[in-house]
């Protein structure tokens, strides 16, 4: 076994994802040139204002929405918290979301529903576990971990059957489902008339934007609380000095991602297959989690395990062979615990703990994926060979 690959190969995208040159090119000119605060009165401040506001309406194009209805954020973490901030009663989510999600959750009365073996957050589900003081349902358009696609329009009709049963019995709880769609953002449609949400989370982390950058979009409905108090900016919703580059940025990494959607998701899928059938040719036994049907994965993402294996050494392992892995969330991964999305799917503890996330990016080559195919197949045999396992 040699100890270094020829090149660094990167397959952590989910983690995060390196700013598009495009992006960069369109913010560089808001840090120097154009850095005025736009909440300035003055000729020069405008510029800075009008360019946010443009930036606004981007993003809000993009969704299919009006910019008013956008708050922009530092990131998904505080639009999830946003989004939770909007009710007072009972919330209701699954037990495979981010941790963002599941910590705003735990903090309140809360309901956790069980997911399929593969992911799935079943409307059944969603209809058993509701209450009448559930305010607020929660779900994400996509896991980041094992890539499972939820059909959230189904789940967003329970929540409307629901909502009119309220209505005609003439209760007053009200009724909204929030989705983080923060992960699908580069692979999916994110249209909020399509998508059937009364809040949406959107990150520019995850799609080649800058780190620290998120909206929430609300429909008129919902009344938004704010988290930050300060200099009632954002509507009084969001305060803080705007961050002119970042939001730029954010518009421009969407106006990608949503302008290049379906010919990458399409390029990914098939390096994802290809990479999914090399590892199994070779390892039969191992586990592949997530949807059986690629139409309800995420195109770029590979969550495979080799029970009896140690995922955290793999990783390391990997990492001096010059290949960059998950072993699921980077949350997760960063506190070395076994995930919480493979407990709730099932997963025994084997094969938990020996499983790896391998995310595709827009730099992501066949050949970086062929060279990658070969790596992980000398230390997954090199490790066996090591624990005397046939």
């Amino acid at each position: 076994m040699t100890n270094t690959a020829p090149e660094n190969i990167y397959l952590d995208y989910a983690a995060a994802t390196p700013v598009d040159t495009r992006v960069l090119d369109a913010m560089l000119p808001y840090f120097s040139d154009v850095f005025y605060n736009p909440s300035a009165p003055y000729a020069l401040a405008r510029r800075a204002r009008t360019a946010f506001e443009d930036a606004r309406a981007a993003l809000a194009h993009c969704i299919g929405a009006r910019p008013m209805s956008i708050t922009l954020t530092a990131g998904a973490t505080e639009a999830n918290n946003l989004a939770f901030a909007s009710v007072d009663g009972t919330v209701l989510t699954d037990a495979i979301e981010h941790e963002s999600t599941l910590s705003c959750a735990r903090a309140r009365r809360h309901i956790l529903v069980d997911v399929t073996r593969e992911g799935f957050v079943t409307p059944s589900a969603i209809a058993a576990a509701l209450t009448p003081d559930v305010e607020l349902v929660s779900v994400a358009l996509a896991n980041g971990e094992i890539g499972t696609v939820q059909n959230l329009r189904e789940i967003a009709a329970v929540v409307k059957a629901e909502r009119q049963r309220r209505l005609e019995a003439g209760e007053a709880h009200p009724l909204w489902l929030h989705t983080d769609a923060s992960q699908a953002a580069g692979a999916l449609s994110l249209n909020v008339s399509t998508l059937e949400a009364d809040l949406v989370t959107i990150s520019a982390a995850k799609i080649y934007g800058p780190k620290q950058v998120g909206l929430l979009w609300a429909s008129d409905d919902v009344k938004l609380r704010p988290l930050v108090l300060g200099g009632g900016q954002e509507g009084g919703l969001r305060s803080g000095t705007e961050n002119v580059p970042g939001v730029i940025g954010f518009a421009k990494a969407l106006q990608i991602a949503t302008a290049e959607r379906t010919q990458e998701s399409r390029r990914l899928a098939q390096l994802r297959d290809q990479l999914q059938r090399t590892l199994l040719q070779e390892f039969p036994w191992a586990v592949v989690s997530g949807p059986k049907k690629s139409r309800w994965r995420l195109p770029g993402l590979l969550h495979i395990s080799f029970p009896g294996l140690e995922a955290r050494r793999l990783v390391i392992l990997l990492d001096q062979r010059g290949v960059s892995v998950g072993t699921g969330s980077a949350c997760a991964a960063s506190k070395m615990r076994i995930s919480h999305v493979l407990t709730a799917i099932g997963a025994d503890e084997a094969t938990a703990a020996g499983s790896l996330r391998i995310t595709l990016g827009r730099p992501t080559t066949r050949a970086q994926v062929e060279a990658a195919a070969r790596i992980i197949i000398d230390v997954v045999n090199a490790e066996r060979q090591r624990l005397g396992i046939r």
